[in-house]
């Protein structure tokens, strides 16, 4: 059973999709830290600072109350649109940048240049002297 096992984690695809988990989540704290450092304090420069995250309604009353926090599943939902928005921007730069790259004009063959003026003239002097 341990070879079985051996052998599973040694496949390919097995690998792959850790390396894949790993580089994810690490793309996932450069997207986040650029949507909470970078996008959203320009967002809250035309919402006026808006943040719905204290929204809730008091399901019961007393300190340790129940709160239906509505709010921040609301700042959850912007958050995520936001983020597949700048995640979505990045795979249509990548998918950009691959495109131009595989368009790229291929170097044309270089042209045959023919005969040399010396070829030239010894065809000349041996189609006259066939004459």
């Amino acid at each position: 059973m341990l070879n079985e096992f051996k052998q599973f984690i040694a496949k390919g695809n097995v690998m792959d999709m850790a390396v894949g988990i790993i580089i994810g989540a690490a793309f996932t704290a450069i997207v986040t830290s650029l949507v909470e450092d970078l996008i959203n304090p320009i967002i809250s420069l035309f919402t006026g600072g808006l943040d719905f995250s204290g929204l809730g309604l008091a399901l019961t009353e007393g300190e340790e109350a129940a709160v239906f926090a509505y709010g921040n599943f609301i700042m959850a939902v912007i958050n995520f649109l936001i983020i597949a928005w700048v995640v979505f921007l990045l795979v249509k730069m990548v998918n950009r940048i691959k495109e131009m790259a595989e368009n790229e004009p291929e170097e044309a063959p270089a042209e045959d240049p023919g005969p040399t003026e010396k070829e030239l003239l010894m065809q000349i002097r041996d189609s006259l002297a066939k004459s």
